[in-house]
Order: structure tokens, then C-alpha cells, then sequence
């Protein structure tokens, strides 16, 4: 996995969803095509995990579908993620905005390398 890529996911999973989108970002203006793409995805999800802890209700919601839809479109382990357990994750997450009624929200997510 490309180092800059490893740090943005370390930053994620530490909850420093702004410093990850921004280590991401760097790589994803480099890359193309289905890279790019998954890049994308991360970031937009990074950035709205950020909003979500400013309180930012409708922007977290716009860029979690937005990354949300870039992800779907990928195989369950695309570049080194496990980005069938992270869609799982973000999906506890839509299903939560959806219900108004929804308790406590679901953990915040991870990311995780894949196995194969």
C-alpha cells in the first residue's frame, strides 16, 4: 500500500477525519480510474466524518452519500481496503440519519486492509 494512502487510513482510524482527507487528497490527484475513484470515496467520507463532529448535520449526510456512492461501485476489497466492512460500517450510519427515532449512533467507523 502507497505510504501516504497507509497514513490517511492510521489518521482515520484515529479519528483525525480532516488530517486524513487531507493526506488522501494528496495522493488522489496522482492516480487514476478505479484509484481514483476509491480515493475519492475515502476522502468524501473522511470529510464527512469531519462534519459530523462539528455538528454538521447536512453536511455530513450530503458527503456520506457522496461517498457512499463512489465505494458502492467498487469490489469488496478494492486497494488493499476492506471496503465490504467499511460499507457495512457506513451503512449503519445511513440507516441512523434515515430514522429520526434512531437512539444512540452507531461507532464510528474503521477501515481496514483487506486479506487477499
Amino acid at each position: 500500500m502507497i505510504p501516504a494512502i497507509a497514513e490517511g487510513i492510521r489518521l482515520f482510524n484515529t479519528r483525525r477525519f480532516f488530517e486524513a482527507h487531507e493526506a488522501l487528497e494528496a495522493e488522489w490527484l496522482k492516480v487514476h480510474g478505479d484509484e481514483k475513484q476509491l480515493l475519492h470515496g475515502l476522502i468524501q467520507v473522511a470529510a464527512a466524518f469531519h462534519h459530523y463532529t462539528r455538528t454538521n448535520r447536512a453536511g455530513f449526510y450530503s458527503l456520506l452519500e457522496k461517498g457512499w456512492k463512489k465505494l458502492d461501485r467498487l469490489s469488496a476489497s478494492a486497494g488493499g481496503i476492506d471496503l465490504a466492512a467499511l460499507r457495512q460500517q457506513l451503512q449503519r450510519w445511513r440507516e441512523a440519519l434515515r430514522d429520526a427515532h434512531h437512539g444512540e449512533a452507531p461507532p464510528l467507523p474503521r477501515i481496514f486492509k483487506s486479506h487477499e
